[in-house]
């Protein structure tokens, strides 16, 4: 079958290491479900792996891509839970949890076997490319909204680096969950975009906010972190998911967390039940992924260099026929 993958890691130019061509399609396995991949959409986990995070060289030549919406055996549209083994369905009782692409090949490609537990409905009201946006990095940024900043309609959160997956999520969900959302970006247009998605008011990074806020989601990491601490009110909360600038800040404002009480939450990804959750919000509250690009998947070049470059705002999408 046709796939996108990982056939070297290099650090420096991750994109030297990836191929597109044929692969061995999924052997059918006791508990574990083929799927047919009718979209899947990019995410920085994507590059990591590329550069050999997550993704040791014995392991190669591997599929990429964590998330999909497709079409299982029995004919019904469904939604790929990218989190292998958390629950222990599928693997080994000793076999830790994992995401697609480290242990498993993952979905840029015709076909993806994920374990049976970690396959869900489709709600009708998405499209496949909407609902392939969903698993990764809309799910992180509710995850990191509702579960672990702990906010509340007529809360405030800034939201660093608007244009990114996780970021623009966050915006969007905010928006639609009746929170007060401010958002940074280097780029203007992406400046732009985010306040057409609803931020009340979008910054360059590390610009004084009208009012210090009730929680930060943090993607950026070093580049923003002095600011998103400075940013919150008196026993707010950090919520970190990534640190695509780094991750030694030349300031860690220790005094200011210890003073003002802040909380500092580390966030990865989410479990099933919020992605259930996310998906009957998407389906209920008219909220949409926003997607960048839509490309075939013998295209996915463009779209990896595309992401590389940070040029996109919201999701890059790889479809099927």
């Amino acid at each position: 079958m046709f796939a996108v993958y990982a056939a070297r890691i290099d650090r420096d130019q991750p994109l030297s290491g990836l191929e597109l061509g044929e692969r061995p399609a999924p052997e059918a396995r006791p508990g574990w479900s083929t799927v047919t991949v009718k979209a899947a959409s990019l995410n920085h986990h994507d590059l990591w792996s590329l550069r050999g995070v997550g993704l040791p060289e014995g392991r190669l030549p591997m599929i990429l891509g964590c998330d999909a919406a497709g079409i299982d055996e029995d004919g019904n549209e469904v939604v790929l839970h990218s989190v292998i083994g958390q629950t222990g369905h599928g693997v080994g009782p000793d076999e830790p949890r994992s995401i697609l692409t480290e242990r498993y090949p993952g979905t840029f490609a015709e076909q993806v076997a994920v374990p049976t537990w970690n396959v869900l409905p489709k709600p009708k009201e998405l499209s496949f490319e909407e609902a392939a946006c969903l698993p990764t990095a809309w799910l992180t940024a509710y995850r990191m909204l509702f579960t672990n900043a702990g906010v509340r309609p007529g809360d405030s959160v800034l939201v660093q680096g608007a244009g990114g997956g996780v970021a623009t999520a966050a915006i969007v969900l905010g928006r639609a969950a009746g929170l007060r959302v401010f958002a940074t970006s280097r780029d203007e247009a992406k400046r732009k975009r985010a306040l057409e998605l609803g931020a009340v008011e979008a910054l360059e990074p590390g610009a004084r906010l009208p009012q210090r806020v009730d929680a930060v989601i943090e993607t950026v990491g070093a580049a923003t972190w002095s600011h998103s601490v400075k940013s919150l009110r008196p026993g707010g909360t950090l919520v970190i998911s990534g640190a695509t600038s780094g991750d030694r800040p030349s300031h860690a404002e220790l005094t200011r967390i210890f003073f003002l009480e802040l909380k500092v939450v580390g966030s990865t990804m989410g479990g099933k039940d919020e992605l259930e959750d996310l998906l009957a919000f998407c389906a209920a509250a008219g909220v949409r992924p926003v997607i960048d690009e839509v490309l075939p998947m013998d295209r996915a070049r463009e779209g990896f260099e595309r992401m590389e470059a940070g040029g996109q705002f919201g999701k890059i999408v790889l479809a099927n026929p």
